[in-house]
């Protein structure tokens, strides 16, 4: 049942009007009652005219509606209207079972979220709401690969706000690589999460690239009087399409990648492609050759290891030789002996 905020409202004071016990409710009256509340809610003007509201009581008695038991009382030559239970209103009606689905399936959704800073009233209305619409405590039938506990959550708020608001922002930030901390002048543009990791990118203003930083290695941040250069250049939706994961250099463009999947391995990834761009191409009786359009960087190489000897880099050249300096070390490594 799908019900907008004025027609909401109007069945919300039809509904005190049919309860009151002490007062006779003419059409008239509870056309009065009607617009005196839309008018207060929305300003002058805001009337509906007696057909509507005909057409509001029609459908609170429907099923579709509230199915409300209500009667018509003749006084005279006019009819007042009255809930013939006298406790009744549809503040009390309980909640039907595809209403209690709906309300599940969203909160299972809103789960995802629990964990990251401003979200914590999840964290409280989850019990409360489940055990008002569960006779038990439910069974959980759904993860999310979420970590809540990740370093940096609690500045997602700062960086978004900072965002949308179009500020430059004085960043400490430390990579796993560096001894200390370097601060950073930023101006923001984009929040992605990849791995349950959140990052970060925004244009350096120093020499005026765009970083990626992931918020577990923030320090500190603050606002900076600087003022904001905007991002005129770069789609980050449409750029995020042309990579795996969240590392890329300006500037480069994607290119045609052929790999070869053993048959092991085929019908992983066929039903869960590599990238949106993946082609199958050639099926063979040892595996099948897939073509997908990407910009190579780490993540890439990191997905494709991840399948060990299931997937082959066929072409381009250069990719291939990349992979195989990477596999060569790794080769080496277990060739030395442990100490």
């Amino acid at each position: 049942m799908s019900i907008n905020k004025n027609a909401y409202l109007r069945y919300q004071v039809l509904d005190k009007c049919f309860s009151n016990k002490y007062r006779m409710f003419f059409i008239d009256d509870l056309l009065d009652e009607v617009n005196k509340a839309l008018e207060e809610f929305n300003g002058d003007g805001s009337k509906v005219e007696r057909r509507q509201l005909f057409d509001d009581i029609k459908f609170m008695e429907s099923e579709a509606g509230f199915s409300i038991p209500l009667e018509r009382i003749r006084q005279g030559k006019k009819l007042y209207y009255r809930y013939s239970e006298i406790d009744f209103s549809i503040q009390n009606q309980k909640i039907s079972d595809d209403e209690i689905e709906t309300i599940n399936s969203a909160l299972m959704v809103l789960l995802r979220f629990r964990g990251i800073p401003q979200f914590e009233w999840v964290n409280e209305i989850f019990p409360k709401l489940q055990s008002s619409f569960q006779d038990k405590e439910p069974t959980e039938v759904i993860s999310f690969d979420q970590n809540e506990y990740l370093v940096g959550l609690d500045k997602l708020p700062t960086l978004y706000k900072s965002i949308t608001n179009k500020s430059a922002l004085n960043i400490e930030y430390q990579s796993f690589k560096e001894t200390e901390p370097k601060q950073l002048l930023i101006h923001p543009y984009y929040l992605k999460q990849f791995n349950k990791r959140w990052f970060l990118f925004g244009l350096n203003n120093k020499d005026k690239l765009i970083y990626n930083l992931p918020l577990d290695r923030i320090k500190s941040i603050s606002q900076s009087s600087e003022k904001y250069i905007e991002n005129t250049t770069l789609d980050f939706k449409d750029y995020f399409e042309d990579i795996i994961g969240v590392s890329f250099t300006p500037n480069e463009k994607p290119i045609k990648i052929k790999l070869k999947i053993n048959n092991e391995v085929t019908p992983y990834i066929l039903t869960k492609p590599l990238h949106g761009s993946q082609k199958k191409t050639v099926t063979k009786s040892d595996g099948t050759i897939i073509e997908i359009e990407v910009i190579p960087n780490i993540e890439l190489i990191q997905l494709i290891l991840s399948y060990g000897d299931g997937i082959e880099v066929i072409s381009p050249e250069s990719f291939r030789d990349q992979m195989k300096k990477v596999i060569d070390n790794m080769n080496r490594k277990y060739q030395e002996t442990t100490k």
